[in-house]
C-alpha cells in the first residue's frame, strides 16, 4: 500500500463482524472514527493524513446501509471490535481521533488499551462523559433546522432541506440515527463510569472544540479535558461541532502537531 492511494474500501473481518474500511497511506497507522453524520464528515481528515500516514477509516455498523450485528448494542460494542482490529492487524503507536460519537469511542478505547497499542489520542467535540451543568443537546428531538443550528457555526450554509434529499438518501439517514439510538439513546450519549475511569489514561490527549458547539459546549470539552491525566483543549473560533469541516486548515493543523508529539517511533 503506496502513500499515493486514494483509498482501499474493503471488508476486514473482526471476529464475526464484517467491517466495511477505507484504507490509504503509509507510515503511523490512524484509525479515525466518525460521529453520527457517517464516514464523509470525517474524510476531509482521513484524505489529508493520508499522504504521511496509513489512514483507516471504519464505517460504524448501521451507517451508510452496512449491516449491524444483533448483538452490537453498545458503544462498548463497537470498543472492543476496534481494539479487535488494532490487535488483529498488529499495529503499533496508534493515534486515534475520534469526531463527537466517534470521540466517545476513543475515549472508551484508550480506557481498555491493555496492551498499549494507542500511544496518541484527538477528540473532536467528543460526547460520551457526564458534565454536571452541561448537559448534552438531545439531537434526537431536533428537526433539521435544529440540529443546523446547534451543530455549526455558520448553520445557513449547511443547512439542507430534508425535502431535498433523495428517498434513498434519507432512509439511510434514517437508518444511521436509528442505530445510533441503539447504540447510545439509554443513557443518552454517555457512559455513567467513563469520566472517573479517564484519569488512568497517560497517553496524550488533545481536545479540539468548535467555540460555537451547542451540541457539547465548550464547557463541557474543558471538564472533558481536566478529567483526563494529560490532555489539553483547543477551542477554534467560528466553528461549531465539526471544526474540520468549517476550520480545517486550523484543526488540521492542530492535529499534525499533535501526531508529531505522540508518535513512538523514531521514523517519524
Amino acid at each position: 500500500m503506496t502513500a499515493d492511494i486514494n483509498s482501499l474500501a474493503h471488508n476486514a473481518s473482526c471476529d464475526d463482524l464484517a467491517l466495511t474500511l477505507s484504507e490509504a497511506g503509509t507510515g503511523r497507522p490512524v484509525l479515525i472514527l466518525h460521529g453520527g453524520g457517517g464516514p464523509a464528515t470525517v474524510a476531509g481528515i482521513a484524505a489529508h493524513l493520508s499522504s504521511t500516514a496509513h489512514t483507516l477509516t471504519p464505517v460504524h455498523p448501521g451507517w451508510e446501509g452496512t449491516p449491524r450485528p444483533g448483538w452490537l448494542t453498545g458503544v462498548d460494542d463497537l470498543t472492543i471490535t476496534y481494539l479487535h482490529l488494532l490487535h488483529d492487524r498488529g499495529l503499533r503507536d496508534v493515534l486515534v481521533i475520534g469526531s463527537s460519537l466517534g470521540g466517545w469511542i476513543a475515549a472508551e478505547m484508550a480506557v481498555r488499551d491493555t496492551a498499549g497499542v494507542i500511544s496518541g489520542l484527538v477528540l473532536i467535540d467528543a460526547v460520551g462523559v457526564h458534565i454536571a451543568g452541561e448537559p448534552i443537546t438531545n439531537f434526537f428531538a431536533l428537526d433539521a433546522r435544529g440540529v443546523a443550528e446547534h451543530s455549526w457555526y455558520d448553520p445557513d450554509r449547511y443547512y439542507v432541506d430534508p425535502a431535498a434529499i433523495p428517498a434513498d438518501q434519507r432512509a439511510t439517514r434514517q437508518a444511521s440515527m436509528a442505530t445510533m439510538h441503539v447504540l447510545a439513546g439509554e443513557p443518552y450519549m454517555h457512559d455513567t463510569k467513563l469520566l472517573r475511569r479517564l484519569s488512568r489514561v497517560d497517553i496524550p490527549a488533545l481536545l479540539l472544540w468548535g467555540e460555537s458547539d451547542r451540541v457539547v459546549t465548550p464547557a463541557y470539552g474543558a471538564a472533558y479535558a481536566a478529567a483526563f491525566a494529560d490532555a489539553h483543549l483547543e477551542v477554534i473560533p467560528r466553528a461549531g461541532h465539526l471544526p474540520h469541516i468549517e476550520q480545517p486548515e486550523v484543526t488540521l493543523a492542530l492535529i499534525e502537531a499533535h501526531a508529531l508529539r505522540t508518535t513512538t517511533s523514531s521514523a517519524i
